[in-house]
């Protein structure tokens, strides 16, 4: 009986260490996130903006690569989106991943194209492209229609048919703000070290979108969408923002990041895994640190992609697990980083992280709940401790929620409906009672699935613009 106490209080201990661990690091990352959003927000001022579009140097040309998949309902709007962005030169190439919806041809409708015979530089592999499209109205407008191969032999395609020495990947249900790439680009410019950089994604769900373009920011008016949009606010306020001061981001979100070119290529591109956003990040950390490259990977906190989320319980959770799976892929494949000296600050302290308590986190906190119930029964809680578990963990994890919506509200000031700011604030306190614990437990299952390489499919909604809603009425 002794050693079974002793076992209890070794798990209490170590799950109140890790919960201890994780709220500091997060906390320290709001110290350091208030001042470089601020400090980001004087450098991108508008006046900034007008240079970079007036001079014929101050911008690299980027080439924007769309991989889509049975995405009728929304690669209309996401296409017209980007033929309108604000940059001085770039080409927008949608990859069809063998589609077996009206994706190609409502494309072909909508924006004109015409068919060409397909001759490309094959430098990464990729499946056989059966056609190549160009847009009559839209120059910069190229479509590839190949086979299907996953997003990753989709952006490989796009990568062999792209010109231009930066790219941009973002997802076909996504929307960039007008100026986004002229934000997020000219950190290439600005420092010749940056190899890659992503910045803001929020849930396009609630936003009001009018002739491509979020005109107002709105939060979702469906539950799980709306802890997404907090989950989002945490992540890339606070959690991108740190990482990236810290040297060590190992991530770039999929719906929206960008590349050198030539760094991408010298690594064989985009693997083939449910994870390849970050994987593909980790492993420009590992090629850079083994060839001792001087770069930089770095987030900005001001150019904001909209993306919808899912709306419904099992796509939440089909996306989790995927997310979930991909992670383990990416930590198993670089396996050799792991406090590696080596590889420096990335090695000895991000790479950890990601294991311990990314990839681990989810077993050593559900472990947690199982314990507080188990030591409840057999009479072994101790009370005192609980207490101040729930004050540590679950109030400290509450301010921080609320510390990222603040961060949002005081210097972005996105929300101007004190509805939505209410609304975050909300679900801030009730993201613990139950969401939280459900998204562990689907994690766990994804751990036990890791070796799984299938995507699952999301449902998606048709993004409402109210500029073709008013021309139809």
């Amino acid at each position: 009986m002794k050693v079974l106490i002793v076992i209890f209080l070794a798990i209490q201990i170590l799950i109140f260490l890790y919960f201890i661990i994780v709220n500091s690091i997060y906390t320290f990352f709001f110290i350091v996130s208030i001042k470089e959003v601020y400090k980001n927000l004087v450098i991108s001022s508008q006046k900034r903006l007008k240079k970079i579009l007036r001079s014929k140097v101050y911008y690299k040309p980027i080439s924007i690569i769309v991989p889509v998949y049975n995405e009728e309902k929304t690669i209309v709007t996401n296409v017209g989106n980007l033929l309108n962005l604000h940059y001085p030169e770039f080409e927008v190439i949608v990859v069809n991943d063998g589609s077996t919806d009206k994706t190609l041809e409502l494309l072909k409708q909508r924006f004109n194209l015409i068919k060409s015979i397909p001759a490309i530089r094959l430098t990464l592999k990729h499946k056989p492209i059966r056609s190549l499209y160009f847009s009559i109205d839209y120059p910069n407008l190229i479509v590839v229609d190949k086979v299907n191969g996953g997003k990753a032999d989709a952006l490989n395609a796009g990568i062999n048919v792209s010109q231009y020495p930066l790219f941009c990947c973002i997802d076909a249900d996504s929307i960039l703000e007008p100026d986004a790439l002229l934000r997020a680009s000219r950190i290439f410019f600005e420092d010749k070290e940056v190899i890659a950089t992503g910045g803001i994604v929020f849930p396009v769900n609630g936003c009001k979108i009018e002739g491509g373009i979020v005109t107002e920011v709105r939060t979702p008016n469906k539950i799980i969408p709306l802890f997404q949009h907090l989950e989002y606010l945490r992540g890339f306020l606070i959690g991108r923002i740190g990482w990236s001061w810290w040297r060590n981001l190992l991530i770039i979100s999929g719906a929206f990041g960008i590349f050198r070119k030539d760094m991408v290529l010298a690594i064989g591109g985009y693997r083939h895994t449910v994870g390849e956003d970050m994987d593909l990040v980790v492993r420009l950390h590992r090629y850079c640190l083994e060839n001792k490259i001087k770069y930089k990977i770095v987030f900005i906190p001001d150019p904001i992609c909209y993306t919808q989320v899912p709306f419904d319980l099992i796509s939440l959770l089909n996306q989790r697990n995927r997310w979930h799976r991909g992670l383990i892929d990416s930590l198993w494949f670089n396996k050799k980083m792991f406090l590696n000296p080596k590889y420096g600050w990335v090695g000895l302290f991000g790479f950890p992280y990601f294991v311990f308590i990314e990839a681990l986190g989810p077993i050593i906190e559900f472990s947690g709940y199982f314990a507080f119930v188990l030591f409840y029964y057999f009479g072994l809680l101790n009370e005192e401790f609980a207490f101040l578990f729930f004050v540590l963990a679950f109030l400290w994890g509450i301010w921080i929620n609320i510390s990222s919506i603040f961060i949002d509200n005081y210097l972005y000031k996105h929300y101007k409906n004190l509805t939505d700011i209410v609304k975050l604030y909300i679900v801030g306190i009730l993201e613990f009672f139950g969401y939280r614990q459900l998204l562990v437990v689907e994690r766990i299952i994804a751990t036990l699935q890791f070796w799984k390489k299938g995507w699952g499919r999301l449902k998606r909604e048709k993004i409402k613009d109210e500029t073709v809603i008013q021309s139809i009425n």
